[in-house]
């Protein structure tokens, strides 16, 4: 029998079935209880015509059932398909549309907005699991308490290659693009972080992202494969410091993992201090640069703890760290540092030739953590992809990540930047031609332009240019609101500048640095 994605409950079940497998508030579910609730909504999902491949949309806010509603997905032979349900419909419609979602899994209090996607004409969703009618009859519900348990996964036969869960980014066109993983990518990082980390069963994992938001895969599937404590944190504390240190004291949380900026931001308010953390032992952090200054300062907040700076696209999980050792002061940005185990690093010009010591180049990865590929999209593909052809073996497939690194004398790397215009905004993947793309669609735009700025506290954020059409009127707040029902709030710029004219280089292209000079 292949080793499968889903098998890592099953297994923790069987050595700890009365330990808590996941915590939210004063409510946890036992390793025995996730197994038999997931086993119970996969029947269901098969019972309704699920089939091995199906995408199951997964439009649900942190609760314990998000993690059931994942488990089933899989057991159920499916490919799970994370939704951010604190995003505009407009998007989650085109979303459900390119997966093909036929069956969604949600919590009672979407039902508006579900109703609002299942109305829609070109809907797929066939059944929605978690309320208890629609107004529509032509698509399926059953609600939570409806569900059986059951002791027994379904018999749906799946192989470790077959994919598992698909995860959405942004896109340049102004679509999100789906990056499809499999049970074999999904296990091989769940692995290979448990292992680097030293995870186990007595840890309790912090989680901080969202479940479409890749991070979250360490506290998913690395904790269940040890048999750890994931406690979810609720979103709608997002960046409230005070309840979040809190809730790391009373917690005893082990492992702390998120963007930076979380992190500065307990920092700059002294959320630590003061709290009884000594059983934090490990802080990753990764997705965007963490200021020295602050990650100095964080350091000796946590004296007893290590700090690991996590580096990995969305395709490739993650596939490199640089493990802090001792508390030495950090006083120049961190590397990327070496990749891990089952993982190849190939750094190179732009002719595909390796770069030598101390040189730049786009940054190629080959590993087991790998995705299987764009979602229905093998242009892309082809774009990400380099084949290493080798004397009498089979090509060998490296993911290009565009990312450009410096290549260093102890054989770790260091981020420089980007080969596209793709940013990261708390940890977010956002592509500033996706941001552009949205504000050019509005009718009384006649070119708008994305740029990133810094704040005063040295976060990322996106600010925007535009020049109106002639003889038209428009304000601020009318594209802000055109923004809204596109992009996700991350992605959102800041504030939306009016101008005459953009600044233009000698080949009347729009000049970037002068117009981001004139906006900050």
């Amino acid at each position: 029998m292949p080793e499968l994605l889903h098998h890592i409950i099953d297994r923790s079940a069987d050595r700890h079935p009365g330990k808590p497998a996941f915590v939210y508030g004063t409510d946890a579910v036992s390793y025995g209880d996730l197994v038999e609730r997931a086993n119970g909504l996969a029947h269901a999902l098969v019972d309704d015509g699920s089939e091995p491949g199906d995408r199951i949309g997964l439009l649900m806010p942190k609760s314990l059932d998000s993690a059931i509603a994942l488990f089933a997905a899989l057991k159920a032979g499916g490919i799970a398909v994370p939704l951010d349900p604190q995003s505009p419909a407009d998007r989650l419609a085109g979303i459900i549309a390119d997966a093909g979602i036929g069956r969604i899994v949600v919590r009672p209090e979407q039902q508006r907005l579900i109703e609002s996607l299942v109305g829609r004409i070109d809907s797929t969703i066939e059944m929605v699991v978690g309320l208890n009618e629609l107004s529509t009859e032509s698509v399926r519900s059953i609600d939570w308490q409806s569900l059986p348990t059951c002791d027994r996964t379904p018999d749906v036969g799946l192989a470790d290659s077959d994919p598992a869960y698909l995860l959405y980014t942004s896109g340049s066109t102004g679509e999100p693009k789906g990056i499809l993983h499999s049970h074999r990518s999904g296990l091989a990082y769940a692995r290979l972080s448990a292992r680097m980390y030293s995870v186990g069963p007595a840890d309790r994992l912090g989680n901080f992202a969202p479940l479409h938001f890749d991070q979250s895969t360490f506290e998913f599937y690395t904790g269940p494969l040890c048999g750890a404590t994931t406690v979810l944190i609720p979103q709608a504390l997002g960046f409230a410091t005070a309840s979040l240190g809190e809730l790391i004291e009373s917690e005893k949380l082990t492992f702390w993992y998120s963007v930076p900026s979380v992190l500065i931001q307990l920092v700059l308010n002294d959320a630590l201090v003061g709290r009884d953390l000594s059983r934090l032992r490990w802080i990753l952090f990764g997705g965007e640069p963490f200021p020295p200054q602050h990650l100095n300062r964080l350091m000796r907040l946590l004296p007893h703890a290590r700090f690991s700076n996590v580096y990995g696209p969305t395709e490739t999980n993650q596939c490199t760290c640089h493990n802090i050792d001792g508390h030495a002061e950090v006083d120049k940005p961190l590397p990327i540092g070496r990749v891990w185990e089952d993982t190849e690093a190939l750094v190179v010009d732009t002719d595909d030739q390796p770069v030598s010591e101390g040189e730049t180049g786009e940054l190629l990865i080959r590993s087991v953590t790998m995705m299987l590929g764009y979602w229905q999209r093998p242009d892309l593909d082809e774009l990400a992809t380099y084949w290493r052809k080798c004397d009498d073996q089979p090509a060998e497939r490296f993911y290009r990540t565009g990312d450009i690194v410096r290549l260093l004398c102890d054989g770790k790397m260091e981020f420089v930047g980007r080969r596209d215009r793709q940013v990261k905004i708390r940890g977010h993947r956002v592509e500033l031609d996706e941001v552009e793309a949205v504000l050019n669609s509005h009718v009384d735009v006649a070119e708008a332009v994305a740029v990133t700025l810094l704040d005063d506290r040295e976060n990322i954020t996106i600010d925007a240019a535009v020049v109106v059409r002639r003889g038209r009127e428009l304000t601020e707040k009318q594209v802000a609101a055109h923004a809204a029902k596109r992009l996700p709030t991350y992605a959102r710029p800041r504030r939306i500048v009016f101008m005459d004219e953009f600044p233009r280089t000698r080949t009347d292209k729009v000049d970037r640095k002068a117009l981001s000079d004139r906006l900050a």
